[in-house]
């Protein structure tokens, strides 16, 4: 196949994968920030919930061991995705059949969202193997920034859907809200399955010369520049998740806000999210991924903050739009680096160890706020607020010491954090970061 021919197959490939993208983030709008508030209604307790996220980001990191593994064995990482879609087509239907026939409790849910989680797990180091293949490197962060952007704003549509779903029906049954929006997460990854299988997949050489073992990655943690990246990563993800789980719980038991007002509250993040995502993309292609990160990282840290501040629902709105904003840059310029620092044949096992190590971060994260929850001081009148505190300073420390270690590894135009963010929103912009198309 010729480079005309090849070119013009990985633009068909990426037109198709925009569309199964569609599909695909319908499905998290509408259960990603969905799973608790169906455990609640079961009678969840808080360490259930703890459990929840928990377990989840657990099992989806133990099997990184072996998820590179399976596109070397099957020959194809667009078979390896297709397998683990399907299987999250079917726990999907699961669910719906759950709550339709009111069988389900906390538990139930809990081990169809280990299975659930754990097979996209299983998918996405081949997933992103693929789709970074067909992305030209200097065109990554303007062309992710771009999807992401879009993408989201379907994740916000559909998040806002389900919200106004389980509102209508509060009384009627809110239960059958859930079956709702079970029934529309499981025709949506339907549909993606199908956009998948009309893509072009880049043959990929794959032979032992490319194989590092996870025991070869850590000894390597000295060294290696991307080992210390994934350090930095993990221990950013388990001081965030230390409380992350729990502002849900915060928002629908302490303060007893409504199921719209806490769609309309984590929508605000999402929605500035991908409103600001394809900036930070087109910032990310000049200066770097690493400059952003170092930038983002230690706001991120200040977020809990606010929410000890005031928890007036307006302010709530605001801090969310700027949690959304930094977010954005920190997790679109996290997966960039993978993409630069990681060679093409040796990205899927990258993207694997990546994987584990941030899933087991998230992971003892929840799980240690689920259990010091229980036995922390109460702030302001609660305990969670506290819980928040030491998440922030967490997230501070990891942000301020762990950061410095690391390298850009690509060449990058210098420029200093407060021009880099005045830069961000809109004062003084950078040379090539104004507006124009990108396909």
């Amino acid at each position: 196949m010729n480079s005309q021919s090849v070119n013009a197959e990985s633009a068909k490939s990426l037109e198709r994968s925009y569309v199964n993208g569609i599909f695909s983030s319908a499905t998290n709008g509408l259960t990603q920030e969905y799973f608790t508030p169906f455990v609640l209604l079961l009678g969840a307790t808080t360490q259930q919930v703890g459990f929840l996220n928990a377990l989840p980001n657990l099992f989806s990191s133990l099997v990184q061991f072996k998820s590179a593994d399976l596109a070397d064995k099957l020959s194809s990482r667009k078979k390896t995705i297709g397998i683990f879609i399907s299987l999250q087509t079917f726990v999907l239907l699961t669910m719906f059949l759950m709550a339709l026939f009111n069988v389900a409790n906390p538990w139930t849910v809990i081990l169809c969202v280990i299975f659930f989680s754990t097979c996209g797990s299983l998918a996405n180091p081949a997933w992103g193997s693929l789709l970074s293949d067909l992305v030209h490197q200097n065109k990554r962060g303007e062309y992710f920034g771009w999807r992401s952007r879009n993408l989201g704003l379907v994740i916000v549509a559909f998040t806002f859907l389900a919200g106004m779903i389980l509102h209508g029906m509060e009384k009627i049954n809110t239960l059958y809200g859930f079956v709702i929006i079970f029934a529309l997460a499981f025709l949506c990854r339907l549909l993606s399955l199908n956009y998948l299988r009309g893509m072009y997949e880049p043959p990929l050489e794959y032979n032992q010369e490319n194989h590092f073992t996870f025991f070869d990655f850590i000894r390597r943690l000295k060294e290696s520049n991307f080992a210390k990246f994934v350090i930095f990563v993990s221990l950013m993800n388990f001081s965030v998740h230390l409380a992350a789980p729990y502002f849900a719980v915060f928002m629908l038991k302490d303060l007893s806000f409504s199921y719209l007002l806490y769609s309309v509250i984590n929508i605000m993040a999402a929605l500035t999210v991908y409103l600001s995502i394809r900036r930070w993309g087109k910032h990310a292609d000049r200066v770097g991924n690493l400059k952003i990160i170092k930038v983002t990282a230690p706001l991120i840290g200040i977020i809990p903050l606010f929410w000890i501040i005031n928890r007036n629902p307006l302010f709530l709105l605001i801090v969310q739009a700027f949690a959304g904003f930094v977010w954005a840059g920190f997790n679109l310029c996290c997966t960039n680096f993978i993409y630069d620092a990681a060679r093409p044949e040796k990205r899927a096992r990258c993207i694997a160890y990546f994987n584990l190590l941030n899933g087991l971060a998230i992971c003892l994260g929840a799980l240690l706020g689920g259990f010091l929850v229980k036995y922390l001081p109460v702030f302001l009148g609660y305990k969670i607020l506290t819980l928040f505190f030491l998440s922030s300073v967490l997230r501070v420390s990891a942000a301020l010491f762990f950061s410095k270690m690391l390298k850009e590894v690509r060449p990058i135009e210098a420029i200093s954090g407060h021009k880099l963010f005045f830069s961000m929103v809109g004062m003084n912009p950078i040379g090539g970061t104004l507006k124009k198309n990108v396909r």
